[in-house]
């Protein structure tokens, strides 16, 4: 898949990730083709977004046929740069961080968490899913020895910057922040939020509002 622009949207990208989940599943169901407007409707958009969001990386498709599934996977995976494995460190062994590092799908999408770091004198040495617990402040040394290319944040929020900042300065280059806090990182360096709450927030508003037009 050949990349036809450099600006592309997040939401396009963010799409990817759904097409190339469902498409995963219908060729677990043993589908071999799929119509842009069966892709569509499962994931929730309209045809036409998903013409216009491969139409950032090229042709697909045939006409009266529709996509082959596993060439659409192969592609889109390509595309996202998920054809590949990244090594990742995990900073910060709490509750969420010990959830994510017995989370056997990271492995399966080919992020393998290959590090795990802590400040906590009582954690380090601690050996969760096979892997030891490491002081933070040997990450430079752990990202060079084990080519980490991407960090995973779970700290308590007064810690983010600091896990980030052991990241940055260790060589990494991406960030997954799980932890309820913005952080400032040097241009180059980029940087996704996940903050559970936000979904919370959405469904309550949501209901809400069906709520409140119900009543009308």
């Amino acid at each position: 898949m050949s990349l036809k622009s450099q600006h592309i949207p997040r939401a396009t990208i963010q799409r990817l990730a759904v097409y190339v989940e469902v498409l995963e599943n219908l060729k677990r169901d043993g589908s071999e083709v799929i119509s842009s407007e069966h892709l569509a409707r499962i994931c929730a958009v309209n045809p036409s977004q998903i013409r216009k969001d491969l139409a950032y990386f090229g042709e697909f498709g045939v006409r009266g046929v529709g996509y082959y599934v596993q060439d659409l996977i192969t592609s889109i995976k390509e595309s996202l740069g998920i054809n590949r494995v990244w090594n990742c460190a995990l900073v910060g062994v709490g509750n969420l961080g010990r959830a994510l590092l017995r989370h056997k799908f990271f492995k399966q999408r080919g992020f393998h968490i290959v590090g795990a770091f802590d400040c906590d004198p009582f954690k380090i040495g601690e050996v969760i899913s096979g892997l030891e617990v490491v002081c933070s402040r040997r990450l430079k040394e752990k990202v060079q020895e084990l080519n980490i290319e991407m960090g995973v944040i779970t700290t308590p929020p007064e810690r983010a910057q600091r896990a980030a900042n052991y990241l940055v300065e260790a060589g990494v280059k991406g960030l997954v922040n799980f932890a309820p806090a913005r952080i400032t990182v040097p241009a180059g360096v980029y940087v996704e939020y996940v903050d559970f709450f936000h979904n919370f927030f959405a469904v309550a508003f949501n209901i809400t509002l069906s709520e409140q037009i119900s009543e009308e």
